[in-house]
């Protein structure tokens, strides 16, 4: 199957692809805000996002963004507390959130501490129908979606053989983790593909096998699950530094 690829951007190094997430940032955020009065993001976590958020929090970003037209939610979660440094929310918090005048009330973390998971996702479902506007097929649109790749290919917490990569009904669900003996909570393909933007921001060596197999290996969602991020009415973004694009086949842009 071919990639819907929009574009493949690779940069110097996690600086200077960061600095590309900023900027589009800045303008998806400029542009909702006019039309509609609001933009609807979705924050990842792990490492990589961490230069990012405190670039937004500086300028010459920071007086860029209207923070008070943000509502703030967030693609997946580790079942930890909030204050828990595992946490997505709390990375984002601490690097982004806490630095800038958005309003508590406008950020969503997602509940993946509750004892009952299902009914939290459920609940944070019902949030995202609620304050989203509706895309294709009744799916809550996002104008912004920022997404990782882990090394074994997975994306939000979409991993290899689980059944969330294949889930088409639900927005959220929680989804236990077999090579981490975890669970953790996501939002599903068909919201991630409903999204006016989806942005991949990619960096290090470590990911470059990974990198490969998603954007130029043969179509295998169970073992590649990121290739199932394939907006219908949407734009999809790779911003790669040079190690993690170091082992593409397809060196063009696509």
């Amino acid at each position: 199957m071919a990639h819907p690829v929009t574009r493949i951007a690779v940069h110097p190094d996690l600086d200077t692809a960061s600095a590309a997430a900023a900027d589009q940032l800045v303008g998806v955020v400029q542009a909702a805000a006019a039309a509609r009065g609001e933009c609807a993001l979705a924050l990842s976590g792990g490492t990589t996002p961490r230069t990012l958020y405190e670039m937004l929090a500086g300028e010459p970003y920071r007086s860029r963004i209207p923070w008070h037209q943000l509502l703030v939610f967030f693609g997946d979660e580790r079942c930890v507390p909030p204050d828990d440094p595992r946490s997505n929310y709390h990375l984002a918090r601490e690097a982004l959130l806490a630095r800038v005048p958005v309003p508590p009330d406008r950020v969503h973390r997602m509940p993946a501490d509750e004892a009952d998971l299902d009914a939290a996702a459920d609940a944070y479902e019902r949030t995202l129908r609620r304050l989203l506007p509706r895309g294709r097929g009744g799916w809550p649109r996002f104008d912004w979606i920022l997404l990782g790749l882990g090394d074994n290919a997975h994306t939000a917490s979409l991993f290899p053989g689980t059944p969330a990569v294949h889930e088409r009904r639900r927005a959220v669900v929680s989804a236990y983790v077999p090579e981490l003996r975890a669970n953790r909570m996501t939002l599903t393909p068909p919201v991630l593909n409903g999204a006016a933007m989806v942005v991949f921001l990619v960096a290090g060596a470590g990911k470059a096998d990974a990198v490969r197999r998603v954007l130029d290996g043969p179509w295998d969602p169970d073992a590649a699950p990121a290739q199932v991020v394939r907006p219908e009415d949407g734009d999809l973004v790779w911003l790669l530094d040079v190690p993690a694009a170091s082992r593409r086949v397809a060196a063009a842009d696509s």
